[in-house]
């Protein structure tokens, strides 16, 4: 740890406050994201591998497009809690807290309305062929289910993180993640005297189980002793004051949500036309994918959460330190990652498929992904502690610079016209994370981040 902190203004006790909320914060992510990972393994081992991997894959970018809205709203949640805490104000952070939960609930149950009444509409856009397309829609409506609960919890979870509390995020987190393998196990294969559902029974389960961390998370907002402590018997109207102060950050980052799914939705589209085999190998390259981005958004938690709390403070070296030192060890991980994926691709992508051709497109897509590593570690973290200083334009040039360069101009010739196919399109991936990477990196050298929220709080008084 010496190493790692070499240079840099930070003591032991700063250490700790890293490792304190990281470590919760990545076990939550990463066994939340392998739970997940299961899902698809256990629709890879099925009797209709391709076609169910496929189907399921289809629903994702949907989903993540709605999903972002409530995640870019409480990116604006964690900072303005982080800024509240680090300047004492504990009032003003249950006030935020209080009033993100009530746009989140509405936010999702519109979300709920809307997705279910056209999955049908959706999955046709996103390429689904007749092998294909009942079961999406299926799984579709089922799982839009779940987006009222999903957005409550990610705005407890939001305000926890702000607070620095990652422990208990992680453990309702993870309880429902496990009882949505059991019911997985349960639902697709019809055990305990349950029908055989397959897909559907996927989306079944993963609907119930996000009725459950709801219900958990509600338990732990409104009763455990913390800095947000909600009660019932509290004012609930919505104030413009506090939900402005979410928006200041959670605007721009909805913005960059937006254009960033909206991008992978087009790019999505693009792979889907190579076929099932293919779009199923490249769902399995993303659900990997997705594992390698749990180790950077939980330094990015971090990152968010100490320099808010930093620079409402007003210690200005403490939060660009705090920064420097989540890098060195988010790069850490994305070397041993990285390693791990060009020599056991062929081992790991037999977890997920029964497919002899499916797996060998899995495995080259992997060792891709371990190109793409040090940009995955670099530009996650950055990117959250410049949100952290409400500097949210640079990471929303980042996004726009890599993925609609890349992903959705380049995609086409790189998988068509030049005829590369799947390493095509992953290659994109791997230009796009660089990029971003780059930029984030480049405006955090500047310094100009830390003035940002000085800068704001002179216009209001003024």
């Amino acid at each position: 740890m010496q190493a790692l902190t070499k240079g840099l203004c930070l003591n032991r006790e700063d250490t700790r406050r890293v490792l304190s909320i990281t470590i919760p914060a990545l076990f939550e992510l990463v066994l939340s994201h392998l739970f997940t990972m299961v899902d698809t393994i256990m629709l890879g081992q099925s009797d209709i591998s391709a076609v169910a991997i496929a189907a399921v894959g289809l629903t994702n970018n949907p989903l993540n497009l709605t999903r972002s809205i409530m995640i870019a709203l409480n990116v604006g949640t964690t900072a303005g809690v982080a800024w509240a805490i680090g300047a004492r104000e504990e009032k003003s952070a249950r006030q935020i807290a209080r009033n993100a939960l009530m746009m989140c609930s509405l936010i999702g149950l519109a979300a709920m309305a809307v997705v279910y009444l056209l999955a049908g509409p959706v999955v046709s856009f996103m390429g689904a062929g007749a092998d294909t397309y009942a079961y999406a829609r299926d799984y579709l409506q089922v799982v839009a289910l779940g987006l009222l609960p999903q957005a409550i919890t990610f705005a407890i979870t939001a305000s926890l993180r702000g607070v620095g509390l990652t422990r208990m995020p992680m453990i309702y987190n993870l309880t429902a993640n496990m009882l949505n393998v059991i019911g997985n196990y349960t639902f697709i294969y019809g055990k305990f005297g349950m029908p055989k559902l397959g897909v559907y029974g996927a989306g079944l389960s993963t609907m119930l189980s996000q009725y459950i961390g709801c219900a958990m998370a509600m338990m732990v907002i409104f009763r455990s002793h913390t800095a947000v402590q909600l009660s019932v018997r509290g004012g609930w109207r919505m104030s413009r004051k506090w939900i402005g102060r979410i928006l200041s950050v959670g605007s721009t980052s909805m913005l960059e949500q937006l254009l960033m799914q909206i991008g992978f939705v087009i790019f999505a589209r693009q792979v889907s036309g190579l076929g099932t085999a293919v779009f199923a190998a490249h769902q399995i390259g993303l659900s990997i994918n997705g594992l390698t981005w749990m180790p950077g958004q939980a330094f990015g938690v971090a990152a968010t959460t100490l320099v808010g709390q930093s620079l409402g403070a007003g210690k200005k070296e403490k939060a660009r330190d705090f920064i420097r030192m989540i890098h060195r060890i988010s790069m850490c991980v994305a070397v041993l990652m990285a390693a791990l994926f060009l020599t056991s691709s062929q081992y790991i992508v037999r977890l997920y498929t029964n497919d002899a051709q499916v797996a060998a497109l899995s495995a080259g897509v992997l060792k891709l992904i371990a190109l793409g590593m040090p940009g995955i570690c670099t530009q996650l973290p950055i990117a959250a502690g410049l949100r952290g200083a409400r500097d949210t334009k640079f990471p929303l040039y980042a996004s726009i610079a890599g993925i609609w360069i890349f992903r959705v101009m380049l995609a086409g010739p790189f998988i068509y016209t030049f005829g590369w196919g799947l390493t095509g399109a992953w290659m994109t991936i791997v230009l796009d994370q660089t990029t971003r990477a780059l930029v984030v990196y480049a405006r955090f050298k500047t310094g100009r981040w830390l003035t940002i929220g000085e800068r704001e709080k002179k216009l209001k008084n003024s």
